[in-house]
């Protein structure tokens, strides 16, 4: 197989996504929640790689154009629509209490570092990556300093 140069982008996105999901899903590995480093990796890379075979398929490139009309909106609507499915098993109800709820907006915001990297807007997906960091790991202390004083918070 002859190495070929149109593949070299989509190879590149791929690895960012996996590399931005992984960054994000530390954060909840370190906090030990219920989806943690693989899973946030995984979420980022099949919405990455989904939105970049929608695009694929749409393009005048694909030998399915003449046959098949692809619309990548639809396919990032599915993606959306699922990662929520995902996001809601880990959504629980315990001892009066919901958990999980942070883990499950962490995903969805995840999969949409994912899209965005499959569309090519790496430089708002590195941003919304930052962002989501700073929103769990930055808005936990700010929570724990000035909102709950006792010690039990977890966050």
């Amino acid at each position: 197989m002859v190495f070929d140069i149109s593949q070299l982008e989509p190879f590149l996105q791929l690895l960012l996504a996996t590399f931005l999901g992984s960054l994000i899903g530390l954060e909840r590995e370190y906090k030990r929640k219920e989806a943690g480093l693989k899973t946030f990796s995984l979420v980022c890379l099949g919405a990455c790689f989904f939105t970049v075979v929608a695009i694929y398929l749409s393009s005048s490139q694909s030998p399915l154009s003449a046959f098949v009309q692809v619309d990548p909106i639809r396919v990032i609507q599915a993606v959306a629509i699922g990662i929520s499915f995902i996001g809601s098993g880990v959504i629980i109800y315990h001892k009066f209490q919901i958990e999980g709820l942070t883990t499950a907006a962490a995903l969805w915001s995840t999969a949409a570092v994912g899209i965005g990297i499959g569309i090519g807007l790496y430089f708002l997906a590195i941003l919304a990556s930052l962002l989501t960091i700073l929103v769990l790991a930055g808005f936990r202390l700010i929570e724990e300093k000035l909102i709950h004083t006792d010690k039990e918070y977890e966050g």
